[in-house]
């Protein structure tokens, strides 16, 4: 099956290059093009893509404000993060919205395909250059907070925390623990509602400021 991706991006040559460029791989489909975070709003509630690849500043309506609205109410559509900003604050913003993925349009045309495959089989893609930005904030953060909160999370909880951070999937990680997948899911909606956490990619930070992963490529 054919991963659908929607492409939103306010520059026509872009839209164009990567359509012409991802319907070469054999494993993949665009189903829709967007100028804007509004079209790309309205593009996923009515062609419901799998992937949605968002750059960041568009006009009418943001990529992160177009992430945070896409996730909110389609938490099964994955957003690749498609930008030429790697300071912290970007990439900070979309992860908060829930992106999935941040690549920088620097990247290679593998490093893209790469990010796409990765998060749609549930995990997180970080460009390398992106996660050493995402993983010094973590480590600013843990130095000014150290300490001040108590673990929450049972030793199952901290065990399923890691393995999504880890980037692996519902079926990977009920497999590696022998359950069942709705265990697996039932323990990351708990683990949710415990750390008052709403995307895998939170908890990803989550995760690496309690120590638990460094978030490795």
């Amino acid at each position: 099956m054919s991963v659908r991706i929607l492409l939103a991006d306010d520059h026509g040559i872009i839209r164009q290059g990567l359509r012409s460029l991802l319907e070469k791989q054999s494993d993949m489909e665009v189903v829709g093009e967007a100028e804007d975070g509004r079209k790309a709003f309205e593009l996923v509630r009515e062609l419901t893509p799998d992937v949605a690849i968002m750059d960041i500043t568009m006009p009418n309506l943001n990529g992160v404000d177009a992430t945070r609205r896409i996730v909110g109410q389609f938490p099964k559509v994955k957003v690749i993060a498609l930008s030429i900003h790697s300071n912290r604050r970007f990439v900070a913003d979309m992860l908060r919205a829930g992106a999935s993925g941040y690549i920088l349009k620097e990247c290679l045309f593998d490093e893209l395909i790469r990010a796409i495959r990765t998060v749609a089989v549930g995990s997180i893609y970080l460009s390398p250059r992106i996660t050493g930005v995402v993983v010094d904030d973590y480590v600013e953060r843990l130095l000014t907070t150290a300490y001040s909160q108590p673990t929450i999370l049972t030793d199952r909880e901290h065990e399923v925390l890691q393995l999504l951070a880890e980037g692996k999937s519902m079926k990977q990680i009920a497999l590696e623990l022998h359950v069942s997948t709705k265990t697996i899911e039932a323990n990351r909606r708990q683990i949710m509602e415990r750390l008052d956490i709403h995307s895998v990619a939170e908890l990803t930070k989550y995760a690496v400021r309690e120590g638990l992963t460094s978030l490795e490529p």
